[in-house]
């Protein structure tokens, strides 16, 4: 036998050994399993390199703590919470909350996510005006300000955030920045040298131990919060960079949705912020603090659980809530969303929902930011077709909104798009709404951008190309990993 021959056959006995650690590992994901079996069996070897670079099992690793957590007094709530719902003792001030305790019942029992029904919330729509408001709330805040993105740029608006944020940290105002070292790769140390001098901190998530070599490269932390003074909080899915402002050519304008949140609600995100703070810094810790929990007085009475996801997590809590509202709907369901690629569970809910007679509107971009997922959206928005759902392309720029709108009472706005990157892959945060005026403001943003959409009919989406039908059926069968 050559030295070749001896080659192959050692290859090939390793790629065994290596699939069936594939199988062993991922084996409570059947899709997951069989892309990378796929990936291993046309990429012998290097394919594995990959699978360690992508796909490590973070289950059973505590990524978070804070060691103060108790003395915030929100277990108590949430096991009070519990018991009360268990019992049907619990008071509920808003309807629409009362008529889906089933599903805040799953919020808490699942992700200890507390409810909270004194919310007062604005819906931003435009990034020039939400960054406005942002800007001047930094420019009010007393205390302390607690900033996290998946992507901070170094172009004009993130330049004027660091700007901002250093005049707040000479001021003495105690200011925070967490971002997602790959969704931020562009950053460099001197972007961060003045508001560091100045007293500002500012942390990775998930930096690379080598440089080029990160082995949790795909898992990243996707969320976008901000916390001021503890009484005012913004969740949604604005980055910081001019594309969000619409100054990039590529996307033109740039449709998202990002709420501003005061009310006991902005409790919940502070502990998310510190949870991921302390994962990420290993000096500058969090402590308790009173005012990082202060009194709040709020004038709303929105009902509002902030639920978050990971790969660390046991359920994946954000879809399980998407699929609870889906089966819940009895006469309408919005949908926008940048990339549509539901694994089975969800796809399932919708179809079911469609053919039940309850009218799904899904609205997502006519142009790509990632052409796999793209075609893959494009494979899935062919199923809905079929049950009679109504597909609109939005065509005046990019929209990258993560919203889901039910009956028009109940909603979900937040950082987690509709893919198995967001359900199972990226850390996520979510704010499930329960207010039918919210709800209805949502329905009425989503019929204003009907108005610069293409309807996708299915007549339509038949006529497309044998090339475009092969991108689409490779792209699905990688879908499980995109």
């Amino acid at each position: 036998m050559d030295v070749t021959s001896i080659i192959i056959s050692f290859i090939f006995v390793l790629n065994i050994a290596l699939a069936v650690i594939v199988v062993f590992q991922e084996r409570r994901d059947v899709g997951s399993t069989w892309a990378w079996l796929l990936v291993l069996f046309f990429i012998p070897v290097l394919g594995f390199v990959l699978y360690l670079l992508f796909a490590q099992n973070l289950r059973h690793i505590r990524l978070f703590h804070w060691d103060d957590l108790q003395k915030t007094g929100i277990e108590k709530v949430l096991l009070a919470q519990m018991s009360d719902i268990n019992s049907g003792q619990f008071s509920f001030r808003n309807r629409v909350a009362a008529c889906n305790s089933d599903l805040i019942h799953m919020h808490i029992n699942e992700n200890q996510a507390i409810l909270t029904d004194d919310n007062h919330v604005e819906i931003f729509t435009d990034g020039k005006e939400k960054f406005d408001r942002l800007f001047q709330d930094i420019e009010e805040a007393k205390e302390y300000i607690h900033l996290q993105y998946y992507i901070i740029r170094r172009d004009q608006l993130g330049k004027q955030l660091i700007a901002a944020l250093t005049r707040k940290a000479k001021e003495g105002v105690k200011v925070r920045v967490l971002y997602d070292e790959l969704g931020s790769r562009k950053l460099t140390k001197g972007f961060f040298k003045k508001f560091r001098e100045a007293g500002g901190e500012a942390e990775a998530f998930f930096p690379s131990k080598l440089r080029f070599v990160n082995l949790r490269l795909n898992y990243r932390n996707h969320r976008k919060l901000v916390i001021i003074d503890g009484d005012i909080g913004y969740v949604g899915g604005f980055n910081v960079g001019d594309e969000y402002l619409g100054l990039n050519s590529k996307f033109g304008y740039w449709r998202d949705t990002h709420l501003r949140i005061q009310g006991q609600a902005v409790y919940a995100m502070q502990v998310r912020f510190i949870l991921d703070w302390n994962q990420a810094s290993h000096h500058h810790d969090i402590s308790y603090e009173p005012n990082l929990f202060p009194k709040i007085n709020s004038p709303g009475n929105v009902g509002i659980q902030i639920v978050t996801s990971g790969p660390d997590s046991e359920y994946e809590h954000i879809k399980n809530g998407y699929i609870k509202m889906i089966s819940a709907a009895k006469k309408s369901i919005y949908i926008q969303t940048p990339y549509f690629i539901p694994d089975a569970s969800l796809l399932d809910a919708l179809r079911i929902a469609s053919l039940s007679g309850v009218k799904v509107h899904i609205m997502i971009p006519d142009k790509p930011d990632h052409l796999f997922v793209y075609w893959a959206t494009l494979s899935y928005i062919g199923e809905m077709l079929k049950t009679g759902a109504s597909v609109y392309l939005y065509n005046n720029g990019f929209i990258h909104a993560k919203t889901i709108i039910v009956d028009e009472e109940i909603a979900s706005v937040g950082t987690a798009n509709i893919d198995v990157r967001s359900f199972k892959l990226n850390f996520e945060v979510n704010a499930f709404l329960y207010d039918d005026f919210i709800s209805r403001s949502l329905t009425e943003t989503f019929h204003q951008d009907m108005r610069v959409s293409r309807l996708l009919t299915l007549e339509d989406y038949e006529k497309r190309s044998r090339w475009i039908r092969t991108k689409e059926s490779i792209s699905r069968l990688l879908s499980p990993i995109l």
